[in-house]
């Protein structure tokens, strides 16, 4: 257990970064996908929401090895 406030606040900001990177991922895929269904919905067509699950997947894993590198640089 942590003795004193900043030990705490270090593995709390420890913790929540660690979080982070495990709701980037989906995050980031959800959001491509509703992106190309609305593009799909606006222009008629039926391949942008495929598009915008492989945009989110690589934003995703892109902004997961940015997180986990800035948390070992710290």
């Amino acid at each position: 257990m942590p003795k004193d406030d900043g030990e705490r606040k270090d593995l709390m900001t420890q913790l929540a970064r660690y979080s982070e990177i495990g709701f980037i991922i989906p995050a980031a895929v959800i959001v491509g996908y509703l992106f190309g269904l609305l593009l799909d919905h606006l222009l008629h067509t039926h391949w942008f929401y495929i598009a915008g699950l492989i945009f989110g997947a690589v934003v995703g894993f892109v902004q997961m090895i940015r997180t986990a590198l800035r948390s070992m640089d710290e």
